[in-house]
């Protein structure tokens, strides 16, 4: 099948959590400026564009995925203006710039929230959030039994001044984070609106929070008791996620996108597991991109790996979409943590990242993957900010542990993130001085290295990018495709060294001792490389 060459087929997209990735002001929180600052790290580095988290006015309940202003900066990370002149010098520096949109609820204190929680039961101000009487004896019950993703009821109880109960709102996060209801027009017409304010400014695309939430089973029935509230919808059908009535709301976003001159990405966070319904989100007339979860959560095992690139391939060609490959985010373990930890949980990770970057496809690389950097399991208690924590009574640990901010430079705490002296929002490893950019930088097989030699070359080749792959004769254990024209991956996942028949030179390899001699591919244990064939 033919397609038009939109960037984002076989872009190599950089995700900046925007808190963590550099401070400009010493105040120990990332900014715009720090990103804009640090712009040539990311030329230098090789990547097509860039995705900054929410970056809006935002109370920060939930890491400013509760936004309370989606047509500003929050102070804390710039203005505008800031804004402005980062997405000016990404695109000299052939850059370009995707941000969040956050359209499954607001925060709390949205100006629509407040005025809902103002309003009377029935008002029109809360037609645009999901207010529900409660159940028993005085509405004391929630309207249903529904979970919150992060730990106790998606209902929360509003009180009077005077103390008198009232009705209940939904929130399938944070009871900051209110759901929006879609099936209210003004919803609608609100989204539009802000999609164009970003646009006109001249962002590339979005990626789109929770694509698949949104509409919700307009009964709103009761769940599984024993069904877990879960962002990955595989095996559980949850009444709030995957609903048909949300393809409607892409089929008119696309719409908008097209409008627009130049190519304007929209990618969902659909965190749905079966290939086939995300590609439904990959339709000619909705979405451009889906983030491949089924592939981030597949384990170390290379038939569950092959069994999950086939079916992403499919499922996509089937509906003229590119795929997308990512390792890592700002809502999971790090994958060198996730991989082992420590030397066996880089090698591995390394490996990974030849695999994912050969794919055919877009690849999204997490801020710090391309440093090795790990998971920080061991942030103090009283450092932990991400709402998981509380609300699961203090049992899980959250998210807080991927988004320690970046090392750049020095031998101590903060490491370059920002001014000498000043604190950084979580706490940074001192054992990270070995992982700063400036220690890797140059230095020949560090991790940063094998990531630019990877996306230089994946510019460089033709094979490599879009496109087509045919699996190769391969042992168990083994991943082994060709890329035409002229590219050949190995990934060898065993604990052993395997060889295989190959000719040509290797172009890059994740770690040393992999060499081609007599028709022959000698690849360590746990190593990857590509080749010329």
């Amino acid at each position: 099948m033919q397609h038009e060459a939109h960037w984002w087929r076989e872009a190599a997209i950089y995700q900046i959590y925007v808190r963590s990735f550099a401070d400009s002001n010493g105040d120990g929180e990332g900014d715009l400026a720090g990103i804009r600052e640090r712009l040539p790290h990311l030329t230098e580095l090789g990547v097509d564009a860039i995705w900054l988290t929410p970056f809006y006015v935002s109370p920060l309940a939930d890491g400013g995925y509760d936004v309370a202003d989606y047509r500003d900066v929050d102070p804390r990370f710039g203005t505008l203006d800031d804004f402005d002149a980062l997405l000016k010098d990404a695109h000299e520096q052939g850059i370009r710039l995707i941000i969040d949109v956050v359209p499954n609820h607001s925060s709390s204190e949205h100006v629509w929230f407040r005025e809902a929680v103002a309003a009377e039961p029935g008002a029109p101000a809360r037609a645009r959030y999901i207010f529900r009487d409660g159940k028993g004896p005085d509405g004391e019950e929630p309207p249903n039994n529904w979970k919150s993703i992060f730990g106790g009821p998606a209902w929360t109880r509003l009180t009077r001044p005077d103390g008198t109960p009232e009705q209940w709102y939904l929130h399938l996060f944070d009871p900051g984070q209110p759901d929006f209801d879609w099936t209210h027009q003004e919803v609608h017409d609100e989204f539009d609106d802000v999609l164009r304010f970003w646009m006109d400014r001249g962002v590339d695309g979005f990626r789109i929070d929770v694509a698949h939430g949104m509409v919700k089973d307009p009964t709103l029935p009761d769940i599984d008791p024993d069904a877990k509230a879960d962002m990955l919808d595989g095996s559980t059908s949850l009444p709030y996620f995957d609903q048909d009535g949300v393809h409607e709301i892409y089929r008119r976003w696309s719409r908008i996108a097209a409008s627009y001159e130049g190519d304007r990405a929209l990618v969902a966070e659909a965190w749905v597991e079966d290939s086939d319904r995300i590609a439904r989100y990959l339709r000619p007339d909705e979405l451009h991109q889906a983030f491949n979860f089924e592939y981030l959560t597949a384990p170390w095992d290379a038939a569950r790996l092959r069994e999950v690139i086939d079916g992403s391939l499919k499922a996509n060609d089937a509906v003229g979409a590119t795929t997308t490959w990512v390792l890592s985010n700002h809502d999971v373990v790090r994958h060198v943590t996730r991989f082992g930890d420590g030397e066996q949980g880089l090698r591995r990770a390394r490996a990974a990242t030849l695999l994912m970057l050969g794919l055919p496809g877009s690849a999204y690389i997490y801020q710090g993957e391309e440093l090795g950097l790990p998971e920080v399991t061991d942030l103090p208690e009283d450092a932990l900010q991400d709402p998981n924590w509380e609300r699961s009574g203090r049992t899980e640990r959250g998210r807080d542990g991927c988004r320690v901010p970046l090392p750049w430079e020095g031998e101590t705490a903060p490491f370059g993130f920002g001014s000498e002296g000043s604190t950084p929002w979580l706490p940074m490893p001192e054992r990270w001085a070995g992982l700063s950019r400036a220690s890797q930088n140059g230095v020949e097989g560090s991790t940063l290295e094998l990531y630019k030699t990877a996306l230089r070359l994946r510019r460089e080749l033709d094979a490599l990018g879009d496109g087509s792959m045919n699996w190769l004769d391969s042992p168990e254990g083994v991943l082994y495709f060709e890329r035409e024209p002229g590219v050949r991956v190995a990934v060898n996942m065993t604990e052993a060294p395997v060889e295989l028949a190959a000719s040509g030179e290797v172009l890059v390899a994740s770690g040393p001792g992999v060499e081609v001699s007599e028709g022959t591919l000698t690849l360590p244990a746990e190593s990857s490389a590509w080749l010329s064939a």
